[in-house]
């Protein structure tokens, strides 16, 4: 192995969707993301960390302090990831419930997103998804979350020429940069937050 690609350092990033739909917009993002990382960003390794299955929230499934077994492993892919990536749909203004359930899981004591550094990408009619965006934010204030600031990713999605296929994988080339630019942010900010 090159000993200069093995003292690279890696950035472990949990992408988390907020939409439960397998051809949704932000499934796509999060896809291209995986891909940008893989192809066009050293150092950087995103992996996909599925909601879908958590119970919804409800404390009495806590059991001589232990979680749901499906919690458990989720609270455990956010405790070993540094940063994450947020993928956001806006439902009435906020965050998707299934959204906001996985934030709760992972907030239960001991809160295993603290500290850590964040991204959110979002895409959808009108603003793009940036009311969702703005409530996510919120949520980061109680859960230590720091959000990168800049650039910030709102894509139009149904506005012309097309974003995505049918099957929600991203083709527009412009979005794809910008998608890039986010994550460079977002590995820049997690170094400065591991002091290198």
């Amino acid at each position: 192995m090159d000993s200069t690609l093995a003292s690279k350092p890696i950035i472990n990033v949990a992408a988390i969707c907020g939409s439960t739909r397998k051809a949704s917009f932000h499934h796509g993002l999060i896809r291209a993301a995986i891909e940008l990382a893989t192809q066009a960003i050293d150092g950087m390794s995103i992996v996909n960390v599925d909601i879908s299955l958590l119970p919804m929230l409800n404390t009495d499934l806590e059991v001589d302090d232990k979680f749901p077994p499906e919690v458990e492993a989720f609270r455990q892919k956010i405790l070993q990831s540094e940063c994450f990536l947020f993928a956001s749909p806006e439902y009435n203004y906020t965050v998707t419930a299934p959204l906001k359930n996985a934030i709760d899981w992972a907030s239960r004591p001991p809160n295993v997103f603290a500290d850590k550094g964040a991204a959110i990408v979002s895409a959808g009619g009108g603003f793009g998804g940036g009311l969702a965006q703005y409530s996510l934010r919120q949520n980061g204030v109680f859960l230590d979350l720091h959000f990168i600031n800049k650039p910030e990713f709102f894509l139009k999605a149904f506005e012309g020429p097309p974003k995505f296929d049918d099957e929600g994988n991203l083709i527009d080339t412009e979005a794809k940069e910008s998608l890039k630019s986010v994550l460079l942010a977002l590995k820049a900010f997690t170094l400065r937050l591991r002091g290198k």
